[in-house]
C-alpha cells in the first residue's frame, strides 16, 4: 500500500509521501501543494477533522478543485482552503477516489488480446465503468500500426509508451467483448453530469489530454451504459460472475482498487476470483496482491504497478496507462 492511501499513517506522512512518489514528476501542482501540506501545521490541524480514510491527498485535492481552488502555488492554495474548509469538508466526506482512466484500458488490452473469445469484462471498483470498453476505443503503441475498433476509428485514442527491450503482445484485431459488468461502493452514472464533473475534478491539474478523453470516453460508454451494482466487491463478485454469459470467457479485473482492502479482504478476494472461472486480470501496486512474483529484475519506475494475469506478472505498468514495460518469464 502506498503511504499516501494508508489510513493509519500520519497525515504528514501521507502528504509527503503523495509529493515525492505519485506526484513528482507527473504533476508539478499536486507535488507542491503536497509538499506544503505536509510541513503546515494549519492544513494539517483542517485535514485531520476528517476521518482518516478521507485525509487521502488525492481525495482532499480533487474536492478542492472541484468547488473551484485555484491550481497556483501552495500558500495561495492553502489560503482558499482555510476560507472554503467546511464546503470542501463536506464533499470529501460524500465523495469517494473514483478515478476512472480510459487509457489504462492500453494497459489490460494486450492480455485481453490473447485471451480466446468472446469476452464476459467484469471490473472491481469500476467507478463509471469507462474501462469496460476496450474494445470501443482507438490505440497507438509505440511501434505499431494504429488498432481501431471494428467499425473504424475512435473518438478515444489511447496513446502508449513501449519501455524495455521484451517485445509486448500488442494485439492486431479487438478482443471481442459480449458483456459488460463492474462492481462500485458508489457507481457513477456517465449520463449525470454532476458525476462527469466528479470524474473531471479527479483528473490531475496539468493533464489536459485526460479531461479530453474522459469526456469523449463518458459520450461512448453514455450509447450503452454498462451494468453496474453497488456494493462491496468481496460480497457480490461471485453472484455477478455468475449471471454473466455461459458461452463467454470470464475476465475479472481491476486497475489500483485493491490498496483500499485491508490485507484480508485482498486475500479474500484473491480466493473467491481463483475460484471462478475464466481469468483474473491485476494491476496494483507491488506488494498490494499477495503470491505474485514481483520482477524487480526488470527495470521499472518506483510508481509502476504490477500488471498481472492469474497472478503471474506479465508486466511494469505506468499507473494512467501510459507506458508498458513487459516482464517476460525467466
Amino acid at each position: 500500500m502506498s503511504t499516501s492511501t494508508d489510513a493509519s499513517a500520519p497525515t504528514a506522512a501521507r502528504y509527503r509521501s503523495f509529493a515525492q512518489v505519485e506526484a513528482r514528476g507527473m504533476s508539478a501542482t499536486y507535488e507542491a501543494w503536497a509538499a506544503g501540506v505536509a510541513t503546515d501545521a494549519s492544513t494539517l490541524a483542517l485535514i485531520d477533522e476528517l476521518p482518516p480514510p478521507k485525509r487521502q491527498p488525492n481525495l482532499v485535492f480533487s474536492a478542492a478543485r472541484l468547488l473551484g481552488a485555484p491550481s497556483g502555488a501552495y500558500p495561495e492554495f492553502a489560503e482558499w482552503l482555510a476560507e472554503h474548509w467546511s464546503e470542501v469538508r463536506e464533499v470529501a466526506l460524500t465523495h469517494a477516489t473514483q478515478t476512472n482512466e480510459a487509457a489504462r484500458c492500453a494497459l489490460h488490452l494486450p492480455l485481453l488480446g490473447g485471451i480466446e473469445g468472446p469476452i464476459a469484462l467484469l471490473e472491481v471498483g469500476a467507478s463509471a465503468g469507462l474501462c469496460l470498453y476496450p474494445d470501443r476505443y482507438s490505440y497507438r503503441y509505440a511501434g505499431h500500426q494504429q488498432l481501431d475498433p471494428v467499425d473504424g476509428p475512435s473518438t478515444v485514442v489511447l496513446d502508449c509508451t513501449l519501455r524495455g527491450d521484451a517485445p509486448v503482445p500488442v494485439p492486431t484485431a479487438m478482443p471481442e467483448v459480449v458483456w459488460r459488468a463492474g462492481i462500485d461502493l458508489h457507481p457513477l452514472d456517465v449520463r449525470s453530469p454532476a458525476d462527469v464533473d466528479w470524474l473531471e475534478a479527479l483528473v490531475w491539474p496539468e493533464h489536459d489530454d485526460r479531461r479530453v478523453r474522459l469526456r469523449a470516453a463518458a459520450e461512448i460508454a453514455a450509447r450503452r451504459p454498462p451494468l453496474l451494482v453497488s456494493g462491496d466487491l468481496n460480497e457480490r463478485v461471485a453472484a455477478l460472475a455468475a449471471s454473466a454469459p455461459s458461452d463467454a470467457t470470464l475476465v475479472v479485473f481491476h486497475t489500483a482498487v485493491l490498496m483500499y482492502l485491508d490485507v484480508s479482504g485482498r486475500d479474500d478476494f484473491a480466493r473467491q476470483v481463483a475460484a471462478l472461472p475464466g481469468h483474473w486480470l491485476s494491476v496494483e501496486g507491488r506488494s498490494v496482491v499477495g503470491g505474485i512474483r514481483v520482477r524487480d529484475d526488470v527495470p521499472n519506475d518506483g510508481s509502476d504497478l504490477v500488471l498481472a494475469l492469474d497472478g503471474v506478472q506479465q508486466a511494469w505498468a505506468q499507473p494512467h496507462g501510459r507506458a508498458l514495460t513487459w516482464t517476460p518469464n525467466p
